[in-house]
């Protein structure tokens, strides 16, 4: 009995002293990133280990985060659509190399090889060739469906199959194929074939659904003098396979014990080992260059498998992905040799403390020699801002200063179209042109010549050239990244 009662005393020594390395380890991760508050949730062995809230929901009251606060979860949603599909694929339903349109007749790829030879696996890998193309989904007017088909009205940018790129439209339909064939709504499979056995009670599909709980975090963003300053809450009100999951850290935990397993969850078989792990198996190679080289020094191999990023880190494998929407950054990292999940919801905008914090935890839980990482990886973000900043002054130099439009400023108004991104109104308001699309609207700032800038906060300074046909008249405009499109003057 004796014997017993040490062996439990020091077990609950044990566990007290891995909460309070934890609790200091996070700590000094939001110190060292000035994030408002961050939930934590850690288990290993199908079990538990950490579960708590940090710091506040929001800097415009003392509420505190709590394992139950709700945060919107981004990116890491894509992981519960390929493990849906996996369950689709144990049925016959769907195999990983199925033609897309087999399940969606409506999807194209603006390639005519591409087109025909695109399957399901070439959507969660992101290998089609199309580029990110953000502003399709970015706080667009348009429903999935509609994404999709705008999609593939955009030429590719890269080879088929010859390069990663991320591309969260491909995932949109890469659910709606899931929806078509189980003869349900997306969003209906994932809650009850994951978030019902899994018991994610508080996790939900939309911004609306979210707004409904009374404990929910609020995004922040650092201003120019580096301070927390409350964000508007993105709107996410069409469910998204690609993006818009909003869950807890309490919740997502049994997601971490579950994608740590053979596809079991308790007594209850949810999907095949095999079809499981094919989600966790490299697909597409990632290059390691600029600023991941940077943000990943330990690792030697980057991979993307079926919703996650595969790497290997100081002699173990990894299996992660983050998530980040206005306001929040989201990291889930799995160790599956060691069984070991690690679950961070931060409420910062795009913060690089949950990767930092991860790296940190993994060490920590491995008893590996520890890295300062908060400072590793401030200094690739400031060596990464830098060379943005060159860049922005090369391009400066290169200007030409003292021109003037070769039109007047009238001359520029109109509405001008593109099959994917639809219409852009030029207006003429109190001398200033104002370029008007979808939700964003601005003024344009004169550059040089016939060029113009969209000083646009949530998606950049966009340059605006205006085309001369052979006429005289204005004819087209390019829209630099994050666009990269030529619209058509009407």
């Amino acid at each position: 009995m004796a014997a017993a009662l040490g062996l439990l005393n020091a077990a609950t020594a044990r566990a007290e002293s891995t909460d309070a390395a934890i609790d200091a380890t996070v700590k000094k991760a939001l110190d060292a990133w000035r994030v408002p508050g961050v939930a934590v949730a850690v288990v290993r062995d199908g079990e538990v280990i950490y579960l708590k809230g940090h710091g506040v929901r929001s800097l415009d009251a003392d509420d505190p985060v709590t394992p139950d606060t709700i945060f919107p979860i981004g990116s890491c949603t894509k992981a519960f659509t390929t493990t849906a599909m996996a369950m689709l694929v144990d049925e016959g339903k769907m195999a990983w190399d199925d033609p897309v349109r087999k399940h969606l007749s409506y999807f194209h790829l603006g390639d005519p090889l591409a087109d025909k030879q695109v399957a399901l696996r070439d959507l969660l890998c992101h290998r089609t060739g199309l580029a990110h193309h953000d502003l399709l989904w970015y706080r667009s007017p348009w429903p999935p469906e509609e994404i999709v088909r705008r999609a593939g009205l955009l030429p590719l940018d890269q080879p088929f199959r010859t390069r990663f790129q991320y591309q969260s439209t491909m995932f949109m339909a890469a659910g709606l194929a899931l929806a078509a064939t189980a003869d349900r709504p997306w969003q209906d499979f994932v809650q009850k074939r994951l978030f019902e056995p899994l018991g994610m009670k508080s996790s939900c599909f939309t911004s609306t659904e979210a707004a409904k709980a009374p404990d929910r975090a609020a995004g922040h963003r650092l201003n120019r003098l580096g301070r927390a300053e409350v964000v508007d809450y993105y709107p996410m009100e069409h469910p998204d396979p690609a993006g818009s999951v909003h869950s807890t850290a309490r919740d997502l935990a049994q997601w971490a014990i579950f994608q740590l397993g053979d596809g079991r969850f308790g007594d209850r078989r949810l999907v095949s080992a095999a079809n499981l792990a094919e989600t966790h198996t490299p697909q597409m190679v990632i290059r390691l260059e600029g600023v991941e080289r940077d943000l990943h020094p330990e690792a030697v191999q980057m991979s993307y498998g079926l919703g996650w990023v595969l790497e290997d880190y100081r002699g173990v494998g990894l299996c992660s992905h983050a998530g980040a929407i206005d306001g929040f950054r989201v990291q889930i990292t799995l160790v599956p040799k060691e069984k070991i999940g690690i679950v961070i919801l931060a409420n910062l905008h795009f913060t690089r403390m949950d990767l930092a914090l991860s790296n940190a935890l993994v060490d920590l839980l491995l008893g590996l020699p520890r890295r300062d990482w908060n400072a590793l990886l401030a200094e690739a973000v400031r060596k990464d801002e830098a060379a943005a900043a060159e860049k922005a002054r090369e391009r400066e130099g290169l200007r030409h200063h003292d021109t003037t439009p070769s039109h007047e400023l009238a001359a520029y108004t109109g509405v001008y179209e593109h099959p994917a991104y639809g219409t852009v109104k030029v207006t003429l308001e109190r001398g200033a042109l104002v370029w008007t699309w979808n939700h964003f609207r601005t003024p344009l700032v004169h550059y040089e010549y016939d060029t113009f800038t969209a000083p646009l906060e949530d998606i950049g300074t966009p340059q605006i050239e205006f085309q001369t046909a052979a006429d005289g008249a204005v004819a087209a405009m390019k829209v630099s990244a994050p666009m990269g499109v030529e619209f058509v003057r009407k």
